[in-house]
Protein backbone atom coordinates (compact mmCIF):
# COMPACT_ATOMS: atom_id res chain seq x y z
CA UNK A 1 0.00 0.00 0.00
CA UNK A 2 2.89 2.29 0.84
CA UNK A 3 4.43 1.51 -2.55
CA UNK A 4 1.14 2.38 -4.32
CA UNK A 5 0.95 5.71 -2.54
CA UNK A 6 4.56 6.44 -3.46
CA UNK A 7 3.86 5.65 -7.11
CA UNK A 8 0.75 7.82 -7.10
CA UNK A 9 2.70 10.67 -5.50
CA UNK A 10 5.50 10.26 -8.05
CA UNK A 11 2.98 10.29 -10.89
CA UNK A 12 1.30 13.40 -9.49
CA UNK A 13 4.65 15.14 -9.07
CA UNK A 14 5.53 14.32 -12.68
CA UNK A 15 2.26 15.75 -13.89
CA UNK A 16 2.69 18.88 -11.78
CA UNK A 17 6.12 19.28 -13.36
CA UNK A 18 4.49 18.99 -16.76
CA UNK A 19 1.93 21.62 -15.76
CA UNK A 20 4.69 23.96 -14.58
CA UNK A 21 6.65 23.40 -17.80
CA UNK A 22 3.61 24.10 -19.95
CA UNK A 23 2.72 27.25 -18.00
CA UNK A 24 6.33 28.43 -18.31
CA UNK A 25 6.32 27.79 -22.06
CA UNK A 26 3.10 29.80 -22.37
CA UNK A 27 4.65 32.70 -20.48
CA UNK A 28 7.83 32.60 -22.58
CA UNK A 29 6.19 33.27 -25.94
CA UNK A 30 3.45 35.49 -27.34
CA UNK A 31 3.46 33.61 -30.65
CA UNK A 32 0.12 31.82 -30.47
CA UNK A 33 0.82 29.07 -32.99
CA UNK A 34 4.27 28.22 -31.64
CA UNK A 35 2.94 28.13 -28.08
CA UNK A 36 0.02 25.87 -28.98
CA UNK A 37 2.25 23.53 -31.02
CA UNK A 38 4.60 23.05 -28.06
CA UNK A 39 1.70 22.67 -25.64
CA UNK A 40 -0.03 20.00 -27.72
CA UNK A 41 3.17 17.96 -27.98
CA UNK A 42 3.57 18.18 -24.22
CA UNK A 43 -0.07 17.23 -23.54
CA UNK A 44 -0.05 14.13 -25.68
CA UNK A 45 3.23 12.86 -24.20
CA UNK A 46 2.57 13.36 -20.52
CA UNK A 47 -1.15 12.71 -20.58
CA UNK A 48 -0.41 9.47 -22.41
CA UNK A 49 -3.06 10.11 -25.07
CA UNK A 50 -3.19 9.02 -28.69
CA UNK A 51 -4.36 12.42 -29.92
CA UNK A 52 -4.92 15.95 -28.66
CA UNK A 53 -6.41 19.10 -30.16
CA UNK A 54 -7.32 22.68 -29.30
CA UNK A 55 -10.57 24.14 -30.70
CA UNK A 56 -11.34 27.87 -30.63
CA UNK A 57 -14.61 29.68 -31.27
CA UNK A 58 -14.87 31.73 -34.48
CA UNK A 59 -17.49 33.43 -36.66
CA UNK A 60 -19.25 35.17 -33.79
CA UNK A 61 -19.00 31.98 -31.71
CA UNK A 62 -21.01 29.88 -34.17
CA UNK A 63 -18.12 27.56 -35.16
CA UNK A 64 -15.37 25.68 -33.40
CA UNK A 65 -12.12 25.46 -35.38
CA UNK A 66 -9.21 23.13 -34.64
CA UNK A 67 -6.21 25.45 -34.29
CA UNK A 68 -3.59 22.85 -33.34
CA UNK A 69 -3.51 19.06 -33.03
CA UNK A 70 -1.19 16.11 -32.47
CA UNK A 71 -1.66 12.41 -33.21
CA UNK A 72 -1.90 10.03 -36.16
CA UNK A 73 -4.43 12.21 -38.03
CA UNK A 74 -4.07 15.94 -38.77
CA UNK A 75 -7.40 17.64 -38.24
CA UNK A 76 -6.05 21.20 -38.03
CA UNK A 77 -8.56 23.54 -39.64
CA UNK A 78 -11.51 21.22 -38.99
CA UNK A 79 -14.69 23.22 -38.45
CA UNK A 80 -17.71 21.99 -36.53
CA UNK A 81 -20.86 23.82 -35.42
CA UNK A 82 -20.40 25.27 -31.95
CA UNK A 83 -23.41 23.39 -30.58
CA UNK A 84 -22.38 19.90 -31.78
CA UNK A 85 -20.05 17.16 -30.57
CA UNK A 86 -18.30 16.60 -27.27
CA UNK A 87 -16.26 19.77 -27.82
CA UNK A 88 -19.43 21.78 -28.43
CA UNK A 89 -21.07 20.31 -25.33
CA UNK A 90 -17.98 21.19 -23.26
CA UNK A 91 -18.07 24.82 -24.40
CA UNK A 92 -21.84 25.08 -24.05
CA UNK A 93 -22.01 23.64 -20.53
CA UNK A 94 -18.63 25.06 -19.43
CA UNK A 95 -17.57 21.94 -17.61
CA UNK A 96 -15.13 19.13 -18.25
CA UNK A 97 -16.53 16.14 -20.22
CA UNK A 98 -15.15 12.62 -19.60
CA UNK A 99 -16.51 10.04 -22.04
CA UNK A 100 -15.28 6.51 -21.36
CA UNK A 101 -17.17 4.91 -24.23
CA UNK A 102 -18.04 7.21 -27.13
CA UNK A 103 -20.44 4.63 -28.56
CA UNK A 104 -22.72 5.28 -25.62
CA UNK A 105 -22.49 9.10 -25.91
CA UNK A 106 -25.20 10.77 -27.98
CA UNK A 107 -23.14 13.91 -28.49
CA UNK A 108 -20.26 12.05 -30.13
CA UNK A 109 -19.77 12.99 -33.81
CA UNK A 110 -18.98 9.66 -35.50
CA UNK A 111 -18.75 11.42 -38.87
CA UNK A 112 -15.29 12.76 -38.02
CA UNK A 113 -13.97 9.24 -37.46
CA UNK A 114 -15.63 8.12 -40.67
CA UNK A 115 -13.92 10.89 -42.60
CA UNK A 116 -10.45 10.47 -41.06
CA UNK A 117 -10.32 6.70 -40.42
CA UNK A 118 -9.31 7.31 -36.82
CA UNK A 119 -11.07 5.23 -34.12
CA UNK A 120 -12.14 7.18 -31.06
CA UNK A 121 -12.82 5.16 -27.92
CA UNK A 122 -12.67 7.67 -25.04
CA UNK A 123 -12.51 11.44 -24.73
CA UNK A 124 -11.48 13.94 -22.07
CA UNK A 125 -12.36 17.54 -22.92
CA UNK A 126 -11.97 20.73 -20.82
CA UNK A 127 -13.33 24.24 -21.59
CA UNK A 128 -11.04 27.19 -22.30
CA UNK A 129 -12.30 30.19 -20.36
CA UNK A 130 -10.77 33.57 -19.46
CA UNK A 131 -12.59 35.93 -17.08
CA UNK A 132 -15.92 34.36 -17.90
CA UNK A 133 -15.33 34.53 -21.67
CA UNK A 134 -15.65 31.19 -23.46
CA UNK A 135 -13.02 30.84 -26.17
CA UNK A 136 -12.90 27.09 -26.95
CA UNK A 137 -11.91 23.68 -25.60
CA UNK A 138 -8.88 21.40 -25.08
CA UNK A 139 -9.52 17.76 -26.08
CA UNK A 140 -7.64 14.49 -25.41
CA UNK A 141 -8.55 11.23 -27.18
CA UNK A 142 -7.84 7.58 -26.24
CA UNK A 143 -5.58 7.05 -23.26
CA UNK A 144 -2.87 4.58 -24.31
CA UNK A 145 -1.95 2.99 -20.95
CA UNK A 146 -3.89 0.95 -18.44
CA UNK A 147 -7.49 0.24 -19.33
CA UNK A 148 -7.42 2.96 -21.99
CA UNK A 149 -9.74 5.20 -19.99
CA UNK A 150 -9.13 8.65 -18.53
CA UNK A 151 -9.69 9.06 -14.78
CA UNK A 152 -10.42 11.87 -12.32
CA UNK A 153 -6.72 12.57 -11.84
CA UNK A 154 -6.39 13.16 -15.59
CA UNK A 155 -9.42 15.41 -15.41
CA UNK A 156 -7.88 17.62 -12.70
CA UNK A 157 -4.60 17.92 -14.59
CA UNK A 158 -6.39 18.78 -17.86
CA UNK A 159 -8.52 21.46 -16.18
CA UNK A 160 -5.32 23.08 -14.88
CA UNK A 161 -3.68 22.82 -18.30
CA UNK A 162 -6.77 24.27 -19.98
CA UNK A 163 -6.76 27.27 -17.62
CA UNK A 164 -3.11 27.96 -18.45
CA UNK A 165 -3.73 27.50 -22.17
CA UNK A 166 -6.75 29.81 -22.13
CA UNK A 167 -4.77 32.57 -20.45
CA UNK A 168 -1.89 32.12 -22.92
CA UNK A 169 -4.27 32.29 -25.89
CA UNK A 170 -5.88 35.43 -24.46
CA UNK A 171 -2.50 37.13 -23.95
CA UNK A 172 -1.30 36.12 -27.41
CA UNK A 173 -4.43 37.56 -28.98
CA UNK A 174 -3.90 40.83 -27.13
CA UNK A 175 -0.28 40.90 -28.30
CA UNK A 176 -1.35 40.26 -31.90
CA UNK A 177 -3.96 43.01 -31.64
CA UNK A 178 -1.35 45.46 -30.33
CA UNK A 179 1.03 44.56 -33.15
CA UNK A 180 -1.76 45.06 -35.68
CA UNK A 181 -2.74 48.33 -34.03
CA UNK A 182 0.85 49.57 -34.24
CA UNK A 183 1.05 48.53 -37.89
CA UNK A 184 -2.15 50.42 -38.63
CA UNK A 185 -0.86 53.45 -36.74
CA UNK A 186 2.29 53.54 -38.84
CA UNK A 187 0.28 53.12 -42.03
CA UNK A 188 -2.02 55.97 -41.00
CA UNK A 189 1.00 58.13 -40.24
CA UNK A 190 2.29 57.41 -43.73
CA UNK A 191 -1.11 58.22 -45.25
CA UNK A 192 -1.23 61.50 -43.30
CA UNK A 193 2.28 62.35 -44.51
CA UNK A 194 1.14 61.73 -48.09
CA UNK A 195 -1.93 63.91 -47.50
CA UNK A 196 0.17 66.76 -46.14
CA UNK A 197 2.48 66.49 -49.16
CA UNK A 198 -0.56 66.81 -51.44
CA UNK A 199 -1.40 70.22 -49.95
CA UNK A 200 -0.04 73.24 -51.86
CA UNK A 201 3.64 74.04 -51.32
CA UNK A 202 3.52 77.62 -52.59
CA UNK A 203 5.56 80.22 -50.71
CA UNK A 204 3.36 82.26 -48.39
CA UNK A 205 2.37 85.53 -49.95
CA UNK A 206 2.96 84.33 -53.52
CA UNK A 207 -0.79 83.93 -54.04
CA UNK A 208 -3.69 85.70 -52.29
CA UNK A 209 -4.86 82.48 -50.60
CA UNK A 210 -4.14 80.95 -47.18
CA UNK A 211 -5.64 77.74 -45.75
CA UNK A 212 -5.25 75.29 -42.87
CA UNK A 213 -6.39 71.74 -42.15
CA UNK A 214 -6.60 69.99 -38.76
CA UNK A 215 -7.83 66.37 -38.97
CA UNK A 216 -10.00 64.99 -36.17
CA UNK A 217 -8.33 61.58 -36.56
CA UNK A 218 -5.06 60.36 -37.99
CA UNK A 219 -6.12 61.10 -41.56
CA UNK A 220 -8.42 63.71 -43.03
CA UNK A 221 -11.37 63.54 -45.39
CA UNK A 222 -11.09 67.28 -46.08
CA UNK A 223 -8.71 68.77 -48.61
CA UNK A 224 -7.85 72.08 -50.21
CA UNK A 225 -5.64 73.31 -53.02
CA UNK A 226 -4.69 76.52 -54.81
CA UNK A 227 -2.34 77.27 -57.70
CA UNK A 228 -1.81 79.61 -60.65
CA UNK A 229 -3.46 78.67 -63.96
CA UNK A 230 -1.82 79.12 -67.39
CA UNK A 231 -4.17 82.03 -68.18
CA UNK A 232 -3.02 83.98 -65.10
CA UNK A 233 -6.05 83.25 -62.92
CA UNK A 234 -5.64 81.67 -59.49
CA UNK A 235 -7.54 78.40 -58.96
CA UNK A 236 -8.60 77.30 -55.50
CA UNK A 237 -10.80 74.53 -54.12
CA UNK A 238 -11.91 73.08 -50.80
CA UNK A 239 -13.80 69.81 -50.32
CA UNK A 240 -15.13 67.33 -47.79
CA UNK A 241 -15.34 63.61 -48.58
CA UNK A 242 -18.14 61.70 -46.85
CA UNK A 243 -17.23 59.17 -44.19
CA UNK A 244 -14.11 58.58 -42.11
CA UNK A 245 -10.92 56.57 -42.21
CA UNK A 246 -8.64 55.15 -44.88
CA UNK A 247 -11.30 54.82 -47.58
CA UNK A 248 -12.17 58.49 -47.21
CA UNK A 249 -8.49 59.48 -47.35
CA UNK A 250 -8.05 57.60 -50.64
CA UNK A 251 -11.06 59.36 -52.16
CA UNK A 252 -9.70 62.66 -50.94
CA UNK A 253 -6.44 62.02 -52.79
CA UNK A 254 -8.23 60.95 -55.97
CA UNK A 255 -10.63 63.91 -56.05
CA UNK A 256 -7.90 66.41 -55.26
CA UNK A 257 -5.69 64.95 -58.00
CA UNK A 258 -8.51 65.14 -60.56
CA UNK A 259 -9.23 68.78 -59.72
CA UNK A 260 -5.57 69.81 -59.97
CA UNK A 261 -5.01 67.96 -63.24
CA UNK A 262 -8.21 68.94 -65.05
CA UNK A 263 -8.23 72.57 -63.86
CA UNK A 264 -5.11 73.28 -65.94
CA UNK A 265 -6.85 72.30 -69.18
CA UNK A 266 -10.48 73.16 -68.37
CA UNK A 267 -10.85 76.94 -67.86
CA UNK A 268 -14.62 76.77 -67.36
CA UNK A 269 -15.34 75.88 -63.72
CA UNK A 270 -18.75 74.40 -64.51
CA UNK A 271 -17.22 72.01 -67.04
CA UNK A 272 -14.35 71.22 -64.66
CA UNK A 273 -16.61 70.13 -61.79
CA UNK A 274 -18.87 68.23 -64.24
CA UNK A 275 -15.87 66.21 -65.47
CA UNK A 276 -14.76 65.42 -61.93
CA UNK A 277 -18.33 64.45 -61.03
CA UNK A 278 -18.67 62.01 -63.93
CA UNK A 279 -15.32 60.41 -63.12
CA UNK A 280 -16.20 59.98 -59.44
CA UNK A 281 -19.66 58.60 -60.34
CA UNK A 282 -18.02 55.84 -62.41
CA UNK A 283 -15.92 54.51 -59.55
CA UNK A 284 -17.64 55.63 -56.33
CA UNK A 285 -18.69 52.87 -53.95
CA UNK A 286 -20.37 52.42 -50.58
CA UNK A 287 -22.35 55.64 -51.03
CA UNK A 288 -19.25 57.83 -51.13
CA UNK A 289 -19.68 61.43 -52.31
CA UNK A 290 -17.80 64.72 -52.14
CA UNK A 291 -19.05 68.23 -51.38
CA UNK A 292 -16.74 70.88 -52.80
CA UNK A 293 -16.27 74.48 -53.79
CA UNK A 294 -14.08 75.32 -56.78
CA UNK A 295 -13.18 78.89 -57.61
CA UNK A 296 -10.95 81.12 -59.68
CA UNK A 297 -9.73 84.66 -59.00
CA UNK A 298 -8.72 86.88 -61.92
CA UNK A 299 -6.12 89.26 -60.45
CA UNK A 300 -6.51 91.65 -63.41
CA UNK A 301 -9.93 92.85 -62.27
CA UNK A 302 -10.41 90.99 -58.94
CA UNK A 303 -13.40 89.04 -60.28
CA UNK A 304 -14.30 85.71 -58.72
CA UNK A 305 -16.06 82.73 -60.30
CA UNK A 306 -17.35 79.98 -58.00
CA UNK A 307 -19.02 76.57 -58.24
CA UNK A 308 -20.57 75.23 -55.03
CA UNK A 309 -21.31 71.51 -55.38
CA UNK A 310 -23.42 70.57 -52.36
CA UNK A 311 -21.05 72.28 -49.94
CA UNK A 312 -21.69 74.72 -47.10
CA UNK A 313 -22.31 78.35 -48.09
CA UNK A 314 -19.23 80.33 -49.05
CA UNK A 315 -18.97 83.55 -47.04
CA UNK A 316 -17.97 86.81 -48.71
CA UNK A 317 -17.26 89.77 -46.43
CA UNK A 318 -17.03 93.13 -48.16
CA UNK A 319 -14.49 95.76 -47.21
CA UNK A 320 -17.30 97.65 -45.46
CA UNK A 321 -18.22 94.63 -43.34
CA UNK A 322 -21.35 93.24 -45.03
CA UNK A 323 -21.69 89.46 -45.46
CA UNK A 324 -22.99 87.58 -48.48
CA UNK A 325 -23.60 83.81 -48.56
CA UNK A 326 -23.01 81.92 -51.83
CA UNK A 327 -25.20 78.84 -51.46
CA UNK A 328 -24.76 75.50 -53.25
CA UNK A 329 -26.41 75.45 -56.68
CA UNK A 330 -25.27 71.96 -57.71
CA UNK A 331 -25.42 68.50 -56.08
CA UNK A 332 -22.46 66.85 -54.33
CA UNK A 333 -19.91 65.26 -56.63
CA UNK A 334 -20.29 61.50 -57.15
CA UNK A 335 -24.08 61.34 -56.75
CA UNK A 336 -25.70 62.15 -60.11
CA UNK A 337 -23.91 61.46 -63.44
CA UNK A 338 -24.33 64.25 -65.99
CA UNK A 339 -25.30 66.82 -63.34
CA UNK A 340 -24.93 70.53 -64.08
CA UNK A 341 -23.02 72.93 -61.84
CA UNK A 342 -23.97 76.63 -62.21
CA UNK A 343 -21.35 79.35 -61.77
CA UNK A 344 -21.64 82.29 -59.35
CA UNK A 345 -19.74 85.52 -60.06
CA UNK A 346 -18.77 88.42 -57.82
CA UNK A 347 -16.06 91.06 -57.41
CA UNK A 348 -13.59 90.62 -54.57
CA UNK A 349 -13.29 94.45 -54.42
CA UNK A 350 -11.13 94.60 -51.31
CA UNK A 351 -13.22 92.06 -49.42
CA UNK A 352 -12.46 88.52 -48.20
CA UNK A 353 -13.80 85.11 -49.20
CA UNK A 354 -14.11 82.30 -46.61
CA UNK A 355 -14.43 78.59 -47.49
CA UNK A 356 -14.79 76.03 -44.69
CA UNK A 357 -15.97 72.51 -43.84
CA UNK A 358 -18.59 71.44 -41.32
CA UNK A 359 -15.90 70.74 -38.72
CA UNK A 360 -15.88 74.52 -38.27
CA UNK A 361 -19.60 75.28 -38.04
CA UNK A 362 -20.44 72.09 -36.09
CA UNK A 363 -17.82 72.68 -33.39
CA UNK A 364 -19.51 72.57 -29.98
CA UNK A 365 -18.97 74.84 -27.01
CA UNK A 366 -18.99 73.68 -23.39
CA UNK A 367 -22.79 73.75 -23.34
CA UNK A 368 -23.05 71.61 -26.47
CA UNK A 369 -24.14 74.44 -28.78
CA UNK A 370 -22.85 74.40 -32.36
CA UNK A 371 -20.97 77.42 -33.70
CA UNK A 372 -23.02 77.47 -36.94
CA UNK A 373 -22.64 80.05 -39.71
CA UNK A 374 -23.76 82.95 -37.53
CA UNK A 375 -21.08 82.13 -34.96
CA UNK A 376 -18.43 81.94 -37.67
CA UNK A 377 -19.50 85.36 -38.96
CA UNK A 378 -19.15 86.78 -35.46
CA UNK A 379 -15.60 85.40 -35.21
CA UNK A 380 -14.72 86.79 -38.63
CA UNK A 381 -15.97 90.20 -37.53
CA UNK A 382 -14.02 89.95 -34.30
CA UNK A 383 -10.69 89.26 -36.02
CA UNK A 384 -11.29 91.45 -39.08
CA UNK A 385 -8.52 93.86 -38.06
CA UNK A 386 -5.77 91.21 -38.35
CA UNK A 387 -3.77 90.51 -41.46
CA UNK A 388 -5.10 87.50 -43.41
CA UNK A 389 -2.65 84.88 -42.05
CA UNK A 390 -3.09 85.98 -38.44
CA UNK A 391 -6.86 86.26 -38.96
CA UNK A 392 -7.05 82.68 -40.23
CA UNK A 393 -4.97 81.38 -37.33
CA UNK A 394 -7.13 83.21 -34.79
CA UNK A 395 -10.32 81.88 -36.38
CA UNK A 396 -9.14 78.28 -36.31
CA UNK A 397 -7.69 78.71 -32.84
CA UNK A 398 -11.02 80.01 -31.56
CA UNK A 399 -12.85 77.01 -33.08
CA UNK A 400 -10.37 74.51 -31.67
CA UNK A 401 -10.51 76.11 -28.22
CA UNK A 402 -14.24 75.52 -27.94
CA UNK A 403 -15.19 73.33 -25.00
CA UNK A 404 -16.00 70.02 -26.70
CA UNK A 405 -13.50 67.59 -28.22
CA UNK A 406 -12.92 68.04 -31.95
CA UNK A 407 -15.34 65.66 -33.68
CA UNK A 408 -14.66 66.39 -37.33
CA UNK A 409 -11.89 67.67 -39.59
CA UNK A 410 -11.43 71.44 -39.44
CA UNK A 411 -10.49 73.09 -42.73
CA UNK A 412 -10.65 76.79 -43.46
CA UNK A 413 -9.53 78.82 -46.49
CA UNK A 414 -9.28 82.59 -46.90
CA UNK A 415 -9.02 84.39 -50.26
CA UNK A 416 -7.84 87.97 -49.75
CA UNK A 417 -5.74 90.24 -51.98
CA UNK A 418 -3.92 91.50 -48.88
CA UNK A 419 -2.27 88.11 -48.27
CA UNK A 420 0.84 89.01 -50.26
CA UNK A 421 1.09 92.52 -48.83
CA UNK A 422 0.72 91.29 -45.27
CA UNK A 423 3.64 88.91 -45.67
CA UNK A 424 6.13 91.74 -46.30
CA UNK A 425 8.72 90.84 -43.69
CA UNK A 426 6.53 90.96 -40.55
CA UNK A 427 8.63 91.97 -37.56
CA UNK A 428 6.08 91.71 -34.77
CA UNK A 429 2.45 90.90 -34.16
CA UNK A 430 1.06 90.77 -30.65
CA UNK A 431 -2.28 90.94 -28.88
CA UNK A 432 -2.56 92.33 -25.34
CA UNK A 433 -4.98 93.84 -22.84
CA UNK A 434 -5.71 97.53 -22.58
CA UNK A 435 -3.93 97.48 -19.25
CA UNK A 436 -0.93 99.83 -18.65
CA UNK A 437 0.73 96.96 -16.77
CA UNK A 438 1.11 95.11 -20.11
CA UNK A 439 3.04 97.94 -21.74
CA UNK A 440 6.38 96.88 -20.26
CA UNK A 441 6.37 93.73 -22.38
CA UNK A 442 5.10 95.72 -25.38
CA UNK A 443 8.00 98.17 -25.14
CA UNK A 444 10.51 95.34 -24.82
CA UNK A 445 9.22 93.47 -27.87
CA UNK A 446 8.93 96.64 -29.96
CA UNK A 447 12.56 97.48 -29.18
CA UNK A 448 13.67 93.96 -30.18
CA UNK A 449 11.71 94.23 -33.43
CA UNK A 450 13.01 97.64 -34.53
CA UNK A 451 16.57 96.72 -33.59
CA UNK A 452 16.28 93.63 -35.83
CA UNK A 453 15.32 95.96 -38.67
CA UNK A 454 18.53 97.97 -38.22
CA UNK A 455 17.29 100.80 -35.99
CA UNK A 456 19.41 101.63 -33.00
CA UNK A 457 20.25 104.27 -30.46
CA UNK A 458 17.97 107.29 -30.22
CA UNK A 459 15.79 106.21 -33.17
CA UNK A 460 14.91 102.87 -31.51
CA UNK A 461 14.14 104.69 -28.25
CA UNK A 462 11.93 107.19 -30.05
CA UNK A 463 9.99 104.49 -31.93
CA UNK A 464 9.39 102.57 -28.71
CA UNK A 465 8.04 105.70 -27.01
CA UNK A 466 5.83 106.55 -29.99
CA UNK A 467 4.23 103.09 -29.90
CA UNK A 468 3.86 103.35 -26.12
CA UNK A 469 2.05 106.71 -26.50
CA UNK A 470 -0.24 105.27 -29.19
CA UNK A 471 -1.21 102.37 -26.93
CA UNK A 472 -1.77 104.69 -23.97
CA UNK A 473 -4.10 106.83 -26.11
CA UNK A 474 -6.15 103.74 -26.96
CA UNK A 475 -6.38 102.74 -23.30
CA UNK A 476 -7.38 106.21 -22.12
CA UNK A 477 -9.58 107.53 -24.94
CA UNK A 478 -10.95 104.47 -26.77
CA UNK A 479 -11.41 102.02 -23.89
CA UNK A 480 -11.70 104.83 -21.27
CA UNK A 481 -9.71 102.92 -18.66
CA UNK A 482 -11.40 99.52 -19.24
CA UNK A 483 -8.51 97.08 -18.78
CA UNK A 484 -10.43 94.14 -20.28
CA UNK A 485 -10.26 95.53 -23.83
CA UNK A 486 -7.88 94.09 -26.43
CA UNK A 487 -5.24 95.82 -28.55
CA UNK A 488 -3.41 94.43 -31.56
CA UNK A 489 0.00 95.71 -32.60
CA UNK A 490 1.70 94.89 -35.91
CA UNK A 491 5.08 96.01 -37.22
CA UNK A 492 6.01 95.32 -40.86
CA UNK A 493 9.20 96.00 -42.79
CA UNK A 494 8.68 96.56 -46.52
CA UNK A 495 12.34 97.25 -47.14
CA UNK A 496 11.97 101.05 -47.31
CA UNK A 497 10.07 101.86 -44.16
CA UNK A 498 8.67 100.41 -40.97
CA UNK A 499 4.89 100.23 -40.78
CA UNK A 500 3.24 100.30 -37.34
CA UNK A 501 -0.45 99.56 -36.88
CA UNK A 502 -2.35 99.70 -33.58
CA UNK A 503 -5.93 98.35 -33.61
CA UNK A 504 -8.60 98.18 -30.95
CA UNK A 505 -12.17 96.86 -30.70
CA UNK A 506 -13.67 99.76 -28.81
CA UNK A 507 -16.52 101.99 -29.95
CA UNK A 508 -15.57 104.27 -32.85
CA UNK A 509 -13.87 107.44 -31.69
CA UNK A 510 -14.37 110.92 -33.14
CA UNK A 511 -11.40 111.11 -35.51
CA UNK A 512 -11.84 114.86 -35.88
CA UNK A 513 -11.03 115.33 -32.21
CA UNK A 514 -7.68 113.54 -32.55
CA UNK A 515 -5.06 116.19 -33.22
CA UNK A 516 -1.84 117.30 -31.58
CA UNK A 517 -1.85 120.32 -29.24
CA UNK A 518 0.71 123.06 -29.23
CA UNK A 519 3.51 122.44 -26.76
CA UNK A 520 2.77 125.68 -24.92
CA UNK A 521 -0.69 124.37 -24.01
CA UNK A 522 -0.21 122.78 -20.63
CA UNK A 523 -3.66 121.21 -20.24
CA UNK A 524 -3.73 117.38 -20.51
CA UNK A 525 -4.31 115.57 -23.81
CA UNK A 526 -2.78 115.84 -27.23
CA UNK A 527 0.89 115.59 -26.25
CA UNK A 528 1.06 111.88 -27.12
CA UNK A 529 -0.32 112.65 -30.58
CA UNK A 530 2.15 115.54 -30.92
CA UNK A 531 5.02 113.15 -30.09
CA UNK A 532 3.80 110.61 -32.67
CA UNK A 533 3.59 113.34 -35.33
CA UNK A 534 7.12 114.48 -34.47
CA UNK A 535 8.70 111.01 -34.66
CA UNK A 536 6.80 109.38 -37.51
CA UNK A 537 6.96 110.33 -41.18
CA UNK A 538 3.28 109.56 -41.72
CA UNK A 539 0.34 108.62 -39.54
CA UNK A 540 -3.42 108.21 -39.92
CA UNK A 541 -6.40 107.27 -37.73
CA UNK A 542 -9.41 105.36 -39.01
CA UNK A 543 -12.33 103.08 -38.19
CA UNK A 544 -12.26 99.33 -38.77
CA UNK A 545 -15.05 97.93 -41.02
CA UNK A 546 -18.57 97.57 -39.66
CA UNK A 547 -17.80 99.81 -36.67
CA UNK A 548 -15.88 97.09 -34.88
CA UNK A 549 -12.95 99.21 -33.74
CA UNK A 550 -10.33 101.85 -34.58
CA UNK A 551 -6.84 101.83 -36.03
CA UNK A 552 -3.76 104.00 -36.06
CA UNK A 553 -1.22 103.46 -38.86
CA UNK A 554 2.25 104.99 -38.57
CA UNK A 555 5.25 104.84 -40.94
CA UNK A 556 8.92 105.55 -40.43
CA UNK A 557 11.49 105.52 -43.23
CA UNK A 558 14.59 103.41 -42.61
CA UNK A 559 18.01 103.17 -44.26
Amino acid sequence: MGGGMTQARTRLEQRLEVLAEVIQSFAASLDLRETLRHAIATFIEYMDAEAASIFLLEKEETELVCQQCAGPVDIAGLRIPAHQGIVGKTVREQRCQMVRDVQKEAAFMAAVDADTGFVTRSILCAPLTVRGQHIGALELINKKSGDGLFDSEDEHILIALAAAAALAIHNARIAEALVEQERMRKELELVREVQVNLLPRIAEGALPVVAVNFPAREVSGDFYDYFALPDGRIHFNLADVSGKGMNTALWMAKTGGLLRCLAKTTPDLSALVAKVNDEICETASHGMFVTLVAGALDPRDDTLTLVNAGHLPVLYRSRTGEFREIEAQGPPVGVLPGAEFPIARLALDGGSLYLYTDGVTEALDEEGRALETAGLMALIKRYAGLNPRARLEELVGAVRRMGQKQRDDITLMLVDRRVGAAMANPLLEMRFRSDPADLKEVRQRVREAVVRSGCGGELADSLVLAVNEACMNVMQHAYRGDCSGEIILEILNNGRELEFEVRDFAAPVDIGSIKPRALDEVRPGGLGTHFIQTIMDDWVYGHLPAECGNYLKMKKKIG
